[in-house]
């Protein structure tokens, strides 16, 4: 240890190494009556700055206060009615949090106004609201949730610890607070069971009977009405206040499967029956019964209760196999009877076009897909070879100069006869006209011949009229034919007559000229 030697006051000299203590001459100190202590130059030790090392822990602590203060939030400020100065932005998203799930919940009743579903419901909470003790919930329980952590990083963006300015200046942040259907439905039934009627949800099947998908119409359930515990739970948390009264409002429950989406189901599924089929073109060539298309079909029912369904490929093959015999057939070739217009007037053979069938071993698993897709059409692969259509074009052409009628086709005469046409007074009309009826055998005139036309014929054959009361038709009362002898019609003889009833079809065009 190094002593120290008294020595007048005086400031302190360097101290040299090695150098001993010795008293200095009183004779030479300014006060001699004051002793003081001199340490030797070698053995005098460097000033502490006290001062200095005291103050780096206040400087630290102010630095690590500026830091802290850059990321906590402002003194007075609230969120969701909870204090979060001086809070980081986690810890106030604690708080907020931790607020809202332990804010309770007082069920004071049912509203008695408000009744769904007959006395069964509100029984117990309307009982429970004239006993002493209410019936309670925490938020947790209801499954009462909020965005904090949103909520706290929004006050601190608007009110920073640092800024001083928005220290206490009561800063309000809102919240919109959500709650967990399951969660709250939960735990209200096992308060009030009688408050809960569970819904029905539609229902589909096949009905034989009919061959139609027929749907039983769902039923609605009832509940409690949960907003209103949303919309206390929220009012509390903004207020500040831990417990909220709650009046209970029964509501009507959907079924999560309703009457129209299942009946839309069930639409698609009937239509399906009605042109399941498989096609050439747009004709329906081999059509297949609902019943057995309904069996190719399998109805699931998925989590909502609504349904999906899919094909049986196996189920349709079945059906495949025994396409070739229904589709292939040979062309066959047609005739057809037009006017000078080319306008079809009769089909005299229908024609019909080949077909081929080609491969068929993917077509039940792709009419499958297609049937699990609401596509109902399948067309077949099939080659066709087109019919050919034989076409005639017929008309009749009375010439009242010559007495005569001609017969043609395609522009040819065909056949040519004598005619009796109208005497004079009852002159046969000149035009172009058409077929417009066909009688087999009428009477024609009337049987009191004092009035007009004051003939009457009965049984006249092959009648073919086609200017008003004006005809073609078969006389079996004279034979003059080349002379006027009608009262306007033609009359032809009785072959003639015969031939062009069944060459001429309605709608062939007739024209009387001179």
């Amino acid at each position: 240890m190094t002593e120290l030697a008294p020595a007048p006051s005086a400031p302190e000299a360097s101290v040299a190494p090695e150098a001993s203590v010795e008293p200095v001459d009183p004779a030479a100190s300014a006060a001699p009556e004051t002793t003081r202590w001199v340490i030797p130059e070698a053995t005098k030790k460097k000033k502490r700055h006290l001062g200095l090392w005291l103050g780096i822990p206040a400087a630290v602590a102010t630095i690590a206060l500026v830091a802290a203060s850059l990321l906590l939030i402002a003194p007075g400020t609230t969120v969701a009615g909870v204090n979060v100065g001086g809070m980081t932005v986690g810890a106030a998203s604690d708080a907020v949090s931790q607020r809202l799930a332990n804010t309770a919940v007082v069920i004071t009743g049912a509203d008695g106004d408000k009744i769904v579903n007959g006395a069964q419901l509100g029984a117990s909470i309307a009982n429970a609201s004239t006993s002493s003790s209410a019936t309670e919930l925490k938020g947790a329980d209801l499954g009462a949730s909020v965005d904090a952590q949103t909520l706290a990083e929004k006050a601190y963006s608007q009110s920073p610890f640092w800024n001083v300015t928005e220290w206490n200046a009561k800063t309000a942040v809102t919240p919109t607070v959500k709650i967990d259907t399951k969660t709250a439905t939960s735990a209200l039934r096992k308060l009030a069971p009688e408050l809960f009627v569970d819904p029905v949800n539609a229902t589909m099947a096949f009905d034989s009977a009919t061959a139609t998908y027929v749907v039983t119409p769902a039923v609605d359930g009832a509940g409690v009405d949960l907003d209103s515990f949303r919309s206390a739970l929220q009012d509390a948390l903004v207020s500040g206040k831990t417990s909220v009264d709650v009046a209970v409002t029964p509501t009507v429950v959907a079924a999560s499967a309703s009457t129209d989406s299942v009946t839309a189901t069930a639409t698609e599924l009937n239509t399906i029956l009605d042109t399941a089929g498989f096609y050439v073109g747009e004709e329906r060539t081999v059509p297949v019964d609902r019943a057995v298309v309904a069996s190719w079909i399998t109805l699931s029912t998925n989590d909502d209760g609504s349904y999906s369904y899919t094909a049986d490929k196996a189920a349709i093959q079945k059906v495949v196999d025994t396409l070739p015999a229904a589709v292939n057939r040979d062309v066959v070739n047609g005739t057809e009877i037009t006017d000078t217009e080319g306008a079809t007037l009769d089909t005299i053979a229908a024609g019909a076009d080949g077909r081929a069938l080609g491969d068929t071993s993917g077509v039940a698993a792709a009419y499958a897909t297609q049937l699990a897709e609401g596509k109902p059409v399948f067309e077949l692969p099939v080659t066709v070879t087109a019919a050919q259509v034989t076409k005639t074009s017929r008309n009749i052409v009375v010439n009242l100069s010559e007495q005569r009628e001609y017969l043609f086709e395609n522009g040819q005469v065909i056949d040519s006869f004598l005619i009796s046409s109208g005497v004079s007074g009852h002159d046969s009309h000149t035009g172009n006209f058409r077929i417009t009826a066909k009688l087999s055998s009428q009477n024609m005139g009337n049987p009191d011949l004092t009035q007009a036309p004051n003939y009457y014929t009965q049984n006249v054959p092959d009648v073919m009229y086609y200017n008003g009361d004006e005809a073609l038709h078969g006389a079996y009362w004279h034979n003059n034919f080349g002379n006027v002898m009608s009262h306007g019609c033609i009359n032809m003889p009785l072959d003639k007559a015969a031939n062009v009833f069944d060459w001429a079809p309605m709608g062939t065009e007739v024209t009387v000229t001179y």
